[in-house]
């Protein structure tokens, strides 16, 4: 284990990440929010505990291993999360305590969109852009875009690539390099932001809010400028282009790549993962309009336009609202949470398991099913034309196994702090598949929680945004010995 390199990646990259409290701190002094000080503070506390973790480990550096890796990727977002709170903690409005300011800013961070403040509208303008922004940098992965810049360190970023895309995800070096490849990855999401804050612009959103949600809907995040989300705007054209981005940014940014760079929209209907999560996407919808309609809980137009951007936005674990679906009758509710399990494809800013293994997982199973009928035919396992090797399949099938056991011991660990088993589920769900909005106590925020509770679904939120194994690697002895 390389500490004193750690050390220095650790302390440079806090040193950056506290140039985006300088944004916040110029709209403060703008606006005399208020905000300016905790802000001042924030920058001057991140950036000197950087400067000196940098300045202590000067010399020689050696090359990090894969071990080093996910360290790195692991400590890289807590200590964020920590670092991040500041300004929730620090500014008079929120007024935050320190638990509920990591919880703010871990779920910024991992695009969670769960939140603990009552009175969005409320916030000074520079604490409602840092919210947002914490979610834009955490979309496409912070660490993703610190690789451009690690070769400035004279360190290669191939380890923590690796670390921070675990599992089944296709064709990530999308250039020969991979600094190139972060930096077409991070171009393309900029691309995609501008687009969505254009058009929201054009839209009718005011310039402010079309950036703020322009960040949180392209990072699949859920965050909004608003108490009422995106019901605010009352505004069924607004919600149609929300979908439309939400369902984009559930794709993988290699496919866009690859999709941009034919110049044919064919680039996605050829690739498995894509086709299945789109088929998930339209039968989940038209399931949901329906029943919107055929109950008369809602009228043709509303069941519609509700029913689109609901579906998509859980489904993809954006979390954005527009109606209380909580209240939604029969199935509905938690058919759509259960919907976040598969979230969005791999190598997008979406959370969840990722389509791509919930297709391989119904893959196997139809196998083993043909299997029975046939128990001396030998049935390929294949995505496409490409055929899955086993150590894949035993790899998807560890991870679900896994996700599963650890779903169910932080449910018991919510319930133990107080919350019946439907906020409890739903809360876990939320976190851990980086959703945002529960069900029952947990519907509308998370301010009611217990501190201790609340530390428990930053874990949660931490554990799904690193792919679970990344964060559950480091519990192993074995990861420590030399």
């Amino acid at each position: 284990m390389h500490l004193i390199t750690i050390s220095r990646i650790i302390g440079m990259l806090l040193m950056v990440f506290s140039l985006t409290m300088a944004l916040p701190a110029a709209l403060a002094a703008i606006y005399q929010d208020g905000a300016l000080h905790a802000f001042g503070y924030a920058f001057a506390l991140t950036f000197s505990v950087g400067l000196v973790l940098w300045l202590i480990s000067q010399g020689k550096q050696p090359d990090l291993g894969i071990r080093d890796g996910f360290l790195v990727v692991s400590l890289f977002w807590t200590v964020l999360g920590v670092f991040g709170s500041l300004p929730f903690f620090l500014a008079d409005n929120p007024g935050l305590s320190f638990s509920a300011a990591v919880f703010e800013s871990i779920s910024g961070l991992t695009t969670t969109g769960a939140t603990v403040i009552v009175g969005i509208d409320e916030l000074p303008v520079s604490v409602l852009f840092y919210r947002q922004f914490l979610q834009w940098l955490g979309g496409i992965g912070i660490i993703v875009i610190a690789v451009a810049i690690l070769p400035i360190l004279g360190i290669g970023g191939m380890q923590l690539y690796r670390a921070e895309t675990p599992g089944p995800v296709k064709d990530n070096k999308l250039t020969p390099r991979i600094t190139g490849t972060a930096k077409v990855l991070f171009l393309m999401y900029v691309a995609l932001t501008a687009s969505c804050g254009l058009a929201y612009w054009l839209a009718g959103m005011t310039p402010f809010d079309a950036i703020c949600h322009a960040f949180s809907t392209v990072a699949i995040g859920g965050f909004s400028t608003h108490d009422a989300s995106m019901g605010f705007f009352d505004s069924p054209l607004i919600l149609m282009i929300c979908s439309v981005f939400m369902l984009l940014s559930g794709m993988s940014f290699a496919i866009h790549f690859h999709a941009w760079r034919a110049r044919s929209p064919r680039t996605y209907l050829m690739d498995s993962e894509t086709k299945f999560y789109l088929g998930v996407m339209a039968t989940a919808t038209v399931s949901v309009c329906g029943y919107l309609l055929l109950s008369g809980t809602q009228n043709l137009p509303d069941s519609v336009v509700n029913g689109i951007f609901h579906t998509v936005s859980i489904a993809t674990t954006t979390g954005f609202g527009a109606d209380d679906f909580s209240v939604w009758p029969s199935f509905l509710p938690i058919g759509l949470l259960m919907l976040s399990f598969i979230g969005g494809c791999a190598g997008s800013t979406g959370g969840g398991m990722k389509a791509v293994r919930i297709m391989l997982v119904a893959k196997q199973g139809i196998r083993e099913l043909k299997q029975l009928i046939h128990p001396s035919a030998v049935i390929p396992l294949k995505i496409g034309s490409q055929r899955v090797e086993a150590k894949v399949v035993s790899a998807v099938w560890s991870f679900v196994g896994v996700y599963l056991i650890s779903f169910m011991g932080i449910t018991l660990a919510m319930m133990a702090c107080g919350l019946d088993f439907l906020s409890a589920f739903s809360a876990t769900a939320a976190s851990i598949n980086n959703m945002g909005p529960g069900l029952g106590e947990v519907a509308a925020n998370y301010s009611t929680v217990s501190n201790t509770g609340k530390w428990i679904l930053c874990y949660a939120m931490l554990l799904g945004r690193l792919e679970i194994f990344t964060l559950l690697v480091l519990l192993l002895p074995a990861f420590w010995r030399r």
